[in-house]
């Protein structure tokens, strides 16, 4: 009995370290992710800044809540987007996109807090009748702080629990640290007709490698990893009621990597469109699968969706993994309400 009891508390208290350490990891292996990617365009890759088929320009914000069943402090990722096409008349056969972003990430019960502004700009020109190029990049301030009281290390656990009256050889230099960060992309579109559109696109995060510690500037702890991201997708009308929408999306950070794909598709409800069911499944590489379910009425676009746990961490979290949610809105401009559409639609 003795044994049993030694060994669950063993595994509590690994399972405990591990999360306390994660924050402080974090800093250095991967940055926030959404399971809708295709919902959060901007954080995605900088040259979707202005680049929407289907509007002039949208607004957006994005929420995702993580592992709260067995975190009391779970990860919450939040985010708002805006942006627009210009110079759509003064440019021959092209246009640019103006937008920007904030980003805002909870991490742990270190309360690790991250805070992303960005201002993004891209170029799109058309080639030909029936394809699109675009490139772009953003630039903006981040900032990051954490609580150390809040957190426990190894050296402070005496035999049976994190005894915060133990001193710990962890010293943080500050508890907080800003920087510039800089993200470039491009993207590449295909729409030979009216019911078929493809569209590609790559980026890098973090081309300029900021410096992100808080233990000082020799540590190991230094350097952010570029991130690279690439992602597919094809919008296909099939007929007046479905249009389906496969996405991938792969991205790398240092020895960390995330691939996720599926589909999901919209049911027209109305004559014209303007009221649709959307609904789809996207799994996540030896992680989770994603079931999502939405709708959209007169380009107002809501969607939920709720990462169910398929890995090993299933046994601690229930398969309960994270639930997500996004809100869209787009529209035109009061002297382009006619505007044709490069991308399928009802």
């Amino acid at each position: 009995m003795f044994r049993i009891i030694k060994i669950s508390l063993l595994t509590h208290s690994l399972l405990f370290i591990a999360c306390c350490l994660l924050p402080v990891a974090s800093l250095k292996a991967q940055d926030l992710h959404f399971s809708q990617f295709f919902n959060s365009p901007l954080v995605t890759n900088p040259a979707n800044t202005g680049f929407i088929p289907d509007a002039d320009y949208r607004l957006g914000v994005n929420y995702r809540n993580q592992w709260s069943s067995v975190m009391a402090v779970p990860y919450k990722t939040m985010s708002a987007f805006g942006d627009a096409q210009v110079f759509r008349d003064r440019l021959e056969n092209g246009w640019l996109g103006l937008g920007g972003i904030i980003v805002n990430d909870k991490a742990g019960s270190g309360s690790l807090t991250s805070t992303k502004v960005y201002g993004s700009l891209a170029y799109h020109q058309m080639l030909g009748l029936s394809s699109l190029v675009s490139a772009g990049f953003n630039i903006g301030w981040a900032n990051k702080h954490i609580n150390e009281a809040k957190l426990k290390f190894p050296d402070q656990f005496d035999g049976k629990f994190f005894n915060s009256s133990i001193p710990t050889g962890v010293a943080f230099t500050n508890n907080y640290v800003s920087y510039i960060d800089v993200h470039a992309g491009m993207n590449y579109a295909y729409f030979p007709d009216e019911n078929v559109y493809i569209n590609a696109g790559y980026s890098i995060q973090h081309a300029n490698r900021p410096k992100e510690t808080f233990f000082g500037d020799n540590s190991v702890y230094g350097r952010i990893p570029m991130r690279h991201t690439g992602f597919l997708n094809g919008i296909f009308k099939l007929n007046d009621r479905v249009i389906v929408n496969p996405n991938a999306y792969f991205t790398t950070q240092a020895k960390a990597t995330d691939l996720v794909f599926g589909l999901n598709a919209n049911y027209n409800l109305s004559q014209f469109g303007e009221q649709q069911l959307i609904a789809g499944v996207y799994y996540r590489l030896g992680d989770a699968v994603a079931p999502m379910l939405g709708v959209e009425l007169a380009n107002f676009q809501i969607v939920y969706s709720y990462d169910v746990t398929l890995s090993s961490m299933s046994k601690f979290n229930g398969y309960r993994g994270a639930s997500e949610i996004s809100i869209i809105k787009k529209g035109f401009y009061p002297d382009n309400v006619d505007r044709a559409s490069i991308c399928p639609k009802f």
